[in-house]
């Protein structure tokens, strides 16, 4: 295996703070497949190489993520066993300290750049700040997001809507490392009365996890809100079969059942399911 360097060394303290500190990172990696092209007499095949980010979790799994056309690691996380890692995949020294690193330290740059501009109040300065790492990696979690957010908080409609067709599209940012992230402004865009695009966001993230009651207790709050009262306990009931002692929810669908309104004070559900 490829020895951790400095700059990838550094690069474990970032991923720490998302909830992969247990991973090593091992580096770039390849991944070379068999491609067609053209039909018939003009049929023929061609070897396509991807480059790969990886982790390794344990002794036996490994954690894989593309590389975008900057050389940012970007998308979906996906685990693979120890031997479709070993047979398939062979390193590539130096590309990391090389390729990616300006790229990636070019993004953390930006992104702490507007995370000061929001703390200032300059919704405006930090939009700019998100846009620009968006350039670099139209599937950071963070950006989108927080670009969201700041839609939401100017009420820019339009805007919003096209946050929120690039957040649905973005399944990383639905994985379990990212769920502090999307759990707040799922919340946000209830509480600014966005229904229907809470319920798009929370219906995307049960995709992704339908075993959190979590996130079938917040489903549930954005419909009763909106009307929709008997999808809305169907949800509680099974937050309530996942977890029989979530008492919240228990107490939510005994509130529906007598009222049949939702509480000025349900509250929302911000933990995550172990």
């Amino acid at each position: 295996m490829a020895s951790i360097s400095a700059a990838q060394q550094e690069e474990k303290t970032e991923v720490e703070g998302h909830s992969l500190g247990q991973c090593r990172i091992l580096g770039v990696y390849s991944l070379v497949k068999a491609a067609a092209t053209g039909h018939g007499a003009t049929a023929r095949t061609y070897e396509q190489k991807t480059m790969w980010f990886v982790r390794r979790s344990d002794d036996d799994e490994y954690m894989v993520q593309a590389l975008n056309a900057n050389s940012i690691p970007s998308g979906p996380l996906t685990t693979i066993s120890k031997g479709d890692f070993i047979r398939s995949y062979q390193p590539e020294p130096g590309y990391y300290e090389k390729r990616c690193l300006p790229f990636i330290e070019s993004l953390k740059k930006k992104l702490t750049q507007a995370d000061k501009l929001l703390a200032d109040e300059d919704l405006d300065g930090a939009e700019k700040e998100f846009c620009k790492a968006l350039l670099l990696d139209e599937k950071n979690p963070k950006a989108n997001i927080e670009l969201g957010k700041i839609h939401l908080q100017k009420g820019d409609g339009k805007k919003l809507a096209a946050a929120m067709r690039r957040i649905l599209s973005t399944d990383a940012l639905f994985q379990e490392h990212e769920r502090h992230l999307f759990n707040e402004f799922g919340i946000s865009l209830r509480k600014e009365k966005h229904f229907a695009e809470a319920v798009s966001f929370y219906g995307k993230a049960l995709e992704h996890n339908n075993t959190d009651e979590h996130l079938h207790f917040n489903i549930a709050r954005a419909l009763a809100e909106s009307g929709h009262i008997d999808t809305a306990r169907s949800h509680l009931e099974t937050a309530l079969a996942l977890r029989p002692d979530f008492e919240t929810a228990r107490r939510f669908l005994d509130y529906l059942g007598k009222n049949g309104g939702a509480p000025a004070d349900a509250g929302d559900s911000e933990g995550q399911a172990q």
